[in-house]
């Protein structure tokens, strides 16, 4: 009975340490080069990533959603950002930033080393790529903006210090809170619309 106690013990231990690997974890380097080049295609199952179709599928509903008078003012430039996802290879990441700024958590650090090395990768490197920044709509919309804005930023020169990555493959820019991934009301935290959107633009 004492070996079963201890047994049990050591099994939810393992549990809560895979169940918190899983929610932590993202797509691997690989997964992230399937869907971002040209012919890549990845399953809809597969967390934070968004292949060409089932990408644009998801952003549809978006335009939609009934959004307050100070958002409606920025829907031309996401608009155009979720044209062009519809048409080349995108792929949306959960990139943890510290709340309210562009500093990286270390799990961005991690997430971000699995880009730089899709990025860096052979099939990928002589693609340009468009860095989207997202919020969900908690706080004002163009706090959210900037906010953004600033976490693109921040991705575009972690990728070039980290990996050498040449400004000119790298766009950066944000959208705040006009693009939802997930459409919500305002002020309303989701994980999901808290996002890095890569889209590969061409060569």
């Amino acid at each position: 009975m004492r070996f079963t106690g201890v047994s049990a013990a050591a099994v939810v231990a393992l549990l809560g340490m895979g169940a918190a690997h899983a929610q932590s974890s993202g797509p691997s380097a690989q997964q992230i080069i399937q869907a971002l080049k040209p012919t890549g295609n990845v399953s809809s199952t597969t967390r934070g990533i968004v292949p060409l179709a089932q990408g644009a599928a998801q952003a549809a509903p978006a335009p939609s959603v009934a959004k307050p008078a100070a958002m409606r003012m920025k829907t031309t430039a996401p608009a155009a950002v979720s044209h062009a996802a519809a048409q080349t290879p995108s792929i949306n990441l959960n990139i943890d930033f510290a709340t309210g700024s562009a500093k990286l958590t270390p799990q961005a650090v991690t997430e971000l080393d699995r880009l730089g090395r899709a990025l860096t990768d052979k099939t990928l490197a002589a693609y340009h790529f468009r860095v989207v920044g997202h919020t969900d709509t908690t706080g004002a919309a163009s706090t959210n903006l900037a906010l953004s804005q600033a976490r693109a930023a921040a991705v575009k020169t972690y990728l070039m210090s980290k990996f050498d990555i040449p400004a000119t493959r790298l766009q950066a820019t944000g959208v705040g809170e006009a693009d939802l991934l997930v459409p919500t009301g305002p002020n309303v935290a989701n994980r999901a619309n808290r996002r890095v959107q890569i889209i590969n633009t061409g060569k």
